[in-house]
C-alpha cells in the first residue's frame, strides 16, 4: 500500500460526511461556497460545513481557521457531495443508535480528551457529542462509508500471486527500511496484513479513478472563493 493511496483512503474514511440541511450546525454567518449536482440533485457546501470538517481534524486551528485549510476541505466536501449524490441511488437501512455511538467513540479517540474534542464541537455551532445535529451528521458519515465498503472493498479479490508479489516487492522492502536489523517475517507470518494492505490499496485507487470519472459528470460550481 503507497504512502499516497494510504494516506487518500484515510482521509476519505475519516472525514467522508454527506450533508443535509436539517444536519448541519447552526453557525451565526454562514454562506454557500460552492455546489455539486448531478442534474436531478443538487449539494449545497457551505462556509460553516468546511469549518465543522476542520473540527473533526486533530491539530488543525479553527480560530482563525487557515485558507490552506479550508480549500484543503472544500476539495474533500466536494468528494463527499459525488459519493452522497451515488450513495442516494442505494438506499440503505438507516444507522443504529449503536453504531453512532461507536463511531463518536472512535473519534474520540483521535482526541486528548473527550472535553478537547466538545470544545472544537462548540467552536463550529455543536453543544456535544450529544447534539442531535452533530449525530446526524455522524449518521450520514456512517451511511457513506456503507456505501463505500458496499462499493469498492466488497469487490476486492487478492489472489495468491497478488500476495507474493506485493510481500516481494513492497511489504518486504518497507519492513527493511522500518526494521533495519529485524529478521525479515515469512509470508505466512504476516499474510493478514498483506492482503489488508492490497485490499486498502486497490480500495483508495479505485475511489480516485471513480472521482475522477464522476467530476466529469457533476456540475461543480464554486461560489466563493477562499
Amino acid at each position: 500500500m503507497t504512502i499516497r493511496s494510504g494516506r487518500l483512503l484515510l482521509i476519505l474514511l475519516a472525514a467522508v460526511v454527506a450533508s443535509a440541511s436539517e444536519a448541519r450546525p447552526q453557525v451565526v454567518v454562514d454562506r454557500t461556497v460552492a455546489t455539486v449536482s448531478d442534474g436531478v440533485r443538487t449539494e449545497l457546501i457551505t462556509y460553516s460545513d468546511l469549518l465543522w470538517q476542520l473540527a473533526l481534524q486533530p491539530g488543525v486551528p479553527l480560530e482563525p481557521p487557515r485558507q490552506e485549510d479550508l480549500r484543503r476541505a472544500l476539495q474533500l466536501q466536494i468528494d463527499q457531495r459525488i459519493f452522497a449524490l451515488e450513495a442516494q441511488r442505494l438506499p440503505r437501512a438507516a444507522p443504529t443508535e449503536k453504531e453512532i455511538s461507536d463511531k463518536i467513540a472512535e473519534l474520540l479517540t483521535f482526541f486528548p480528551s473527550t472535553a478537547e474534542f466538545e470544545r472544537r464541537l462548540r467552536t463550529v455551532g455543536f453543544d456535544s457529542v450529544r447534539d442531535d445535529n452533530f449525530e446526524g451528521i455522524i449518521a450520514q458519515r456512517i451511511a457513506i462509508e456503507k456505501y463505500l465498503d458496499f462499493r469498492f472493498r466488497s469487490f476486492v479479490v487478492v489472489t495468491a500471486d497478488d500476495e507474493t508479489t506485493y510481500y516481494r516487492e513492497t511489504w518486504v522492502p518497507e519492513f527493511k527500511r522500518r526494521n533495519p536489523n529485524a529478521i525479515v517475517p515469512e509470508l505466512g507470518r504476516v499474510r493478514t496484513d498483506v492482503v489488508a494492505q492490497v485490499t486498502e490499496a486497490r480500495v483508495a485507487r479505485n475511489i480516485e479513478q471513480f472521482l475522477e470519472e464522476a467530476k466529469r459528470r457533476v456540475t461543480i460550481a464554486t461560489q466563493y472563493e477562499l
